[in-house]
């Protein structure tokens, strides 16, 4: 456009000069036609004149145009070189335009509430810039252009404001016209910076002379104020970028270090120091930090636990003092008692006393923060971390810090029940080891003692142990362990007896437990010269109790002042209260083994008395049975005819008396080893002709059918014969007693079963039995019950005597029964067995 601008006039001018050539050649023809043609000429010079001046004012424009768009594409390329920051770009805009619009200064505010922050200034009057920048915020007086543009959202000018009514009064409240008292400025324009209609900010240039803006001046500040706004906008937008992508890595770091933290604490369990550094390190490096310590609490103080890139001085004073106790005004004392974070921006600008600011001076810090260790509310400790400048600590570092410390008592709880796990673990198997060796050496009572005083020591971090026993007025050690040879001598001779002077002493004087928390500083430990020897200093006495009364007391001794834990006593409890089963499992046995001792005395004395008396009653018992039989057999030779029934009668009552006897003295034999068996190989079927011919007798006499049931193929057995005999006969001599009118049998077969066996069935249809009345059949001197033993009579030998006949020959027998239906006993034997 601008190009057809210029080359309209240019090609008219030439037409026109082409015309004045032709016109002169031609010459002048008339006077008339020469004046026409002189004003033609002179309308040709007017029109180029004019075309001229237009020429040069469009020049002009396009300059203008060209150096507009030349500062907007240097505060374009300011914007793109300067991402993020918005004081070049403010600069290069009011350079450009205090430079296009020929203003001597300008200023670019940003809005904040009911002020105005002044962002930018271009060379503005040095006290006016020195006003600024000690005041950057101040509040505009209403009347001014400032105000006046960002109340009405427009662009304002004063063409001079000295003539503006009003303009320089000043208004309570309202900063004063430091532009025009200290700036001197005449004629000012003020553009508003819109985004959405809302007010961002304000440009404004000054001249120092009265001569009004143009509007294309104006067109291009209010060009410069949108290309503020956008600026602000995209730096506003690049720096919530950059900012999430700062809380990414951040936290991509956080994230990082905690799982170092948490990988620290899985491959070191039970083991807190890796994990405490790890957490400094991280907590320091991520934090921005000088250095941090851990703390654990004890009591009303707290311990240094973990530092890390502490001062050498710092780091050595936490060393020495194990316990510190912090004024409740520090960081540290704060955190004690209120459970909160505590964070102190300048530690300068507090007082404390001289012996703290000393241990602040060794860490020469300015700014802490310290984290309390909360579990389920308690205090378990805090982490905190120092600057040596001053610079607070941001809130996602609190955060931090709040996360290690939580996971430093997870840790702290995990190592606590892994080393209780370890602790139960290794009480349990050291009481698994007392108890195998109570259980192996159950009547050795030094070997079960010294185990005990090994372990209680090892488990319990003693440095000396030892078991003692009162014997009579005084006490002596029955096992020891940890004493020195130097020692044992010393104490050889000595004779400790109950009372305040010793550990064991006052146990056994008290039947509690003593703890001495360091013997050295006791006024009423008496054995110094002890002490001084082995160097004992903190002591423990549990004492052994049975049934309230002491029997004993266990000791153990640190050579370090360093008191029991309650677990550890728990654990001494424990190996005391096994001590002293030990010892009474001794003294029972001891007791039991006098009772063997005499027991045993008395069954001989038994056995001898019943042999003898045996032989006494065998002997004239025999004549009185074999004379009343002559009597019977002979009663007409003898005259003995009318008494023949009573001499029956004593017949079988001093028969029936030997059998008691023989049972009794069978029995006795048994109990005493001395009963012999003879065994021989015997066919059965002949045997058992002989019991049943002998029994058959039995059963007539209560009107009882006999029945014999016995399998051809039964062979001979190894077994004594008269024992057998004895068993059977018991057995049936038992069923025909037992049973009326009914039917007694006895059965006899081969089982093999895996074993060869022989079994031997009695059974009857009598009164049968009770489970009750089972249980005790077998037992010596023993019947069903009393009214059976009334009704039938018997002695309850000969069912105990059979079972005993039977297990010695390797066999058993069993019985089954049901009340009104009868019995069924069996004996069982080996076949072929070595008897």
């Amino acid at each position: 456009m601008i190009g057809s601008i210029l080359a309209g006039p240019t090609e008219k001018r030439t037409r026109d000069c082409t015309d004045e050539v032709t016109l002169s050649r031609k010459g002048a023809k008339s006077r008339r036609r020469t004046t026409g043609l002189r004003s033609k000429t002179t309308k040709a010079r007017t029109h180029v004149d004019r075309f001229r001046a237009a020429n040069a004012d469009l020049k002009k424009q396009l300059a203008e145009a060209l150096e507009q768009q030349a500062a907007t594409s240097e505060v374009l390329r300011t914007i793109s070189n300067s991402p993020g920051e918005l004081e070049p770009v403010f600069q290069a805009m009011l350079a450009n335009a205090a430079r296009i619009c020929e203003a001597k200064f300008g200023s670019m505010y940003l809005n904040e509430g009911s002020a105005f922050r002044t962002v930018a200034m271009y060379n503005a009057p040095p006290a006016l810039a020195e006003m600024r920048r000690r005041n950057p915020v101040f509040r505009p007086n209403p009347r001014i252009a400032l105000a006046r543009a960002a109340a009405t959202k427009q662009t304002v000018q004063i063409a001079d404001v000295l003539a503006e009514p009003g303009y320089l009064d000043p208004l309570p409240g309202f900063s004063g016209p430091q532009i025009v008292t200290l700036g001197g400025a005449r004629t000012v324009v003020a553009v508003p910076m819109l985004k959405k209609n809302e007010l961002v900010g304000v440009i404004a240039i000054y001249r120092q002379e009265v001569r009004p803006f143009t509007d294309k001046q104006i067109e291009l500040v209010t060009n410069f104020a949108a290309q503020a706004v956008i600026a602000i906008e995209n730096t506003r937008l690049l720096n919530e970028l950059r900012q999430r992508t700062d809380d990414l890595s951040e936290a991509l770091e956080q994230q990082t270090a905690t799982s170092e933290v948490l990988r620290v604490i899985s491959s070191s369990p039970g083991e807190l120091e890796p994990v405490f550094q790890a957490m400094l390190e991280n907590a320091v490096r991520i934090c921005e930090a000088k250095f941090g310590t851990l703390w654990l609490r004890e009591g009303d103080a707290f311990r240094a636990v973990a530092l890390h890139n502490a001062p050498p001085a710092y780091a050595e004073a936490r060393r020495r003092e194990l316990l510190l106790r912090p004024p409740p005004d520090t960081a540290l004392g704060r955190v004690a008692s209120t459970k909160q974070v505590v964070q102190i921006d300048d530690i300068g600008k507090h007082r404390y006393d001289p012996e703290w600011r000393a241990a602040i001076e060794l860490g020469n810090y300015r700014t802490v923060v310290s984290v309390p260790m909360l579990k389920e509310n308690e205090l378990v400790g805090a982490i905190s971390i120092f600057r040596q400048e001053v610079r607070r600590f941001t809130d996602k570092q609190v955060d931090l810090l709040r996360n290690f410390a939580a996971q430093a008592v997870i840790a702290i709880e995990n190592t606590r029940l892994l080393n209780e796990l370890r602790e139960s673990l290794q009480q349990q198997t050291a009481t698994a080891d007392v108890l195998k060796v109570i259980s192996r050496s159950t009547f050795d009572l030094k070997a079960v003692l010294k185990t005990l005083v090994e372990s209680a020591s090892r488990l319990c971090e003693a440095d000396m142990a030892s078991i003692n026993r009162p014997v009579g007025d005084t006490y002596h050690r029955e096992a020891s362990y940890g004493f020195t040879a130097e020692l044992n001598e010393h104490m050889a001779g000595v004779v400790p007896q109950p009372g305040p002077g010793t550990v064991v002493g006052r146990a056994l004087l008290g039947r509690r437990i003593v703890h001495v928390l360091d013997a050295a500083a006791d006024p009423d430990y008496t054995l110094v010269e002890a002490r001084r020897i082995a160097g004992f200093r903190t002591m423990l006495g549990v004492p052994l109790l049975r049934e309230g009364e002491p029997v004993g007391v266990i000791m153990l001794a640190r050579r370090t002042v360093r008191p029991f834990t309650d677990k550890q006593i728990e654990l001494v409890q424990t190996f005391a209260d096994q001590a002293a089963i030990a010892i009474e499992n001794v003294r029972l046995f001891d007791e039991i083994q006098d009772k063997n001792r005499q027991l045993e005395l008395a069954s001989e004395n038994k056995s001898q008395f019943v042999s003898s008396m045996s032989h006494e009653l065998r002997t004239p018992l025999n004549a009185i049975i074999g004379l009343t039989e002559m009597m019977v057999k002979n009663a007409a030779r003898f005259g003995t005819e009318k008494a023949q029934e009573p001499l029956q009668r004593v017949n079988r009552a001093g028969t029936h008396l030997l059998g008691l006897i023989n049972q009794v003295l069978d029995l006795s034999k048994i109990e005493a080893g001395k009963l012999e068996l003879n065994p021989q190989t015997v066919q059965l079927a002949p045997l058992i002709n002989e019991v049943i011919d002998t029994a058959r007798q039995l059963a007539e006499q209560n009107k009882n059918r006999l029945v014999v049931e016995v399998r051809e193929n039964l062979g001979a057995l190894t077994v004594d014969p008269m024992r057998l005999r004895q068993i059977l006969l018991n057995l049936l001599s038992n069923a025909c007693k037992f049973t009326k009118a009914g039917e007694v049998k006895l059965a006899a077969r081969k089982v093999s079963n895996g074993s060869s066996f022989v079994e031997f069935a009695v059974s009857d249809t009598g009164i049968g039995m009770t489970a009750e009345q089972q249980a005790k059949l077998f037992e010596e001197f023993t019947q069903a019950d009393a009214a059976t033993a009334q009704r039938f009579g018997g002695t309850g030998l000969g069912l105990a005597l059979s079972r005993k006949l039977a297990r010695m020959m390797g066999g058993d027998v069993t019985v089954t029964s049901e009340p009104g239906k009868g019995s069924v006993f069996t004996v069982r034997l080996p076949g072929g067995a070595n008897t």
